[in-house]
């Protein structure tokens, strides 16, 4: 990604800056070389992101009183920190980036990965490695398929669980429910095993352990959907606030420094960065001494509270939107002050407590569902567990899509009318007006 700005003959030349001229457009070559580039972001991204969180808990002893405590806390300190470099990154690195050299900016984050690949490999004797034991989605299939296949099948005496001796991942315990993905273990005379009990063909026998493992997925599809639908409004919390500070009053003060749009999400960060010292250090230890729990309350109800701060965030941010959009139309200072000149005399700094507390239901709602997907697999499936979170979002941002689809279709034609009838009562002179409002 940085060579596309370093070497000229990977990017189009620049404009001439002469009236008239005809800007020449990226090549075939120069754009397959940049979406190489984003290819390799997508594959090193995709094989950090689900699996560097479970690994980093891996390393804390469930077994004892201090590692059920430090695990507590990491997840919370991993989420500070990873918003903390992102909010680095949407300042500084973006202000080089704009304002310096897109050479310098780029290479920036290249060197600081190479630096964090050179530590982590540094320590690689130390760290506790769980063995692996195979795809957890090549397991899920196979019982999904046997389920189907054995449907016909009756439930009647034990089923089918061998684990093999060097089995290192926690046995789980037959439930009750969905009973009829327990189908996949009844072993017919047909299923034939190997001299150590293994099935001689995997794709004719599942064992209870798999049938759980599968069950703990389907468990949790409940969360997961309701936390993508929370995610849809943190999307919608980063995006659109960008378009209204677009049209709002962003000066500092009555100087003539304008804060950049995209920098207005950093306040959401930041009311995430704040809140998770403040829940781990204060709120945890608080609530510990009323329920006895380490973690103070259960993931569900850190993601319920969530939820709700989400739910008042938008309900802050429908106010603020409708008295902006007032503020245009009328002139009227409506309680907020007024600056003349602009698009809507409402200040941006009203934009900001909308986004504190999507960030701070953020704090409990994302690092919950995490670690609430953490403590529901068994030690084989936390890379999948992680996959789960960033599949959420990636669900979430295409529903986010969809919706502003949606909704600019269905109300196009009567928000240009209404636009209209604004024209009609401000004359033809503020024709910036009429365009940007």
């Amino acid at each position: 990604m940085d060579l596309t700005a370093v070497i000229n003959q990977l990017h189009p030349a620049k404009c001439a800056k002469e009236i008239g001229s005809v800007c020449k457009g990226p090549s075939i070559g120069q754009i397959m070389f940049l979406a190489g580039a984003m290819v390799l972001l997508v594959i090193g991204a995709g094989g950090i992101r689900p699996c560097n969180l479970p690994f980093g808990a891996d390393q804390f002893d469930l077994k004892t009183k201090e590692g059920k405590r430090g695990i507590e806390s990491f997840f919370n300190w991993y989420f500070f920190t990873f918003t903390f470099a992102q909010m680095v990154s949407l300042t500084l690195i973006v202000y080089v980036q704009s304002n310096v050299s897109w050479s310098i900016g780029l290479a920036i984050p290249a060197i600081l990965m190479l630096l964090g690949c050179i530590i982590f490999f540094a320590g690689s004797n130390l760290y506790v490695k769980v063995k692996p034991s195979g795809s957890p989605i090549h397991s899920i299939t196979r019982v999904i398929v046997l389920a189907i296949k054995k449907r016909r099948l009756n439930l009647v005496g034990p089923m089918y669980n061998h684990i093999a001796k060097d089995f290192k991942n926690s046995t789980l315990s037959h439930t009750e429910q969905f009973r009829f993905l327990d189908k996949a273990a009844i072993q017919t005379p047909d299923d034939k095993l190997n001299i150590d009990g293994s099935p001689s063909d995997p794709w004719n026998l599942c064992s209870m352990q798999q049938v759980e493992e599968v069950k703990c997925v389907i468990r949790v599809l409940p969360v997961w959907l309701s936390a993508a639908l929370f995610y849809v409004a943190y999307i919608q919390q980063t995006t659109y606030t960008i378009f209204q500070s677009l049209q709002s009053d962003r000066h500092l003060g009555s100087g003539s420094f304008q804060i950049p749009p995209a920098t207005y999400t950093v306040f959401l960060m930041l009311g995430m960065t704040i809140f998770i010292p403040i829940y781990d250090r204060l709120l945890v230890p608080f609530l510990r001494k009323y329920t006895g729990r380490d973690s103070g309350i259960t993931q569900l109800q850190r993601v319920g509270a969530g939820m709700f701060l989400c739910i008042t965030s938008m309900m802050v941010s429908a106010t603020v939107e409708q008295r902006r959009r007032t503020v245009a139309l009328t002139r009227q200072p409506l309680g907020f002050a007024p600056r003349k000149g602009t698009i809507s005399s409402l200040s941006g700094m009203w934009l900001i407590p909308q986004l504190v507390l999507m960030g701070v239901g953020d704090a409990l709602a994302g690092v919950g569902q995490m670690e609430f997907y953490y403590k529901q697999f068994p030690e084989n499936m936390r890379s999948f567990a992680g996959s789960l979170y960033y599949c959420g979002i990636g669900l979430a941002s295409y529903l986010s899509s969809f919706l502003l689809s949606a909704v600019h279709d269905i109300t196009e034609g009567s928000l240009v009318s209404h636009w209209y009838r604004y024209k009609d009562v401000v004359g033809k002179d503020n024709v910036i007006d009429k365009v940007l409002v």
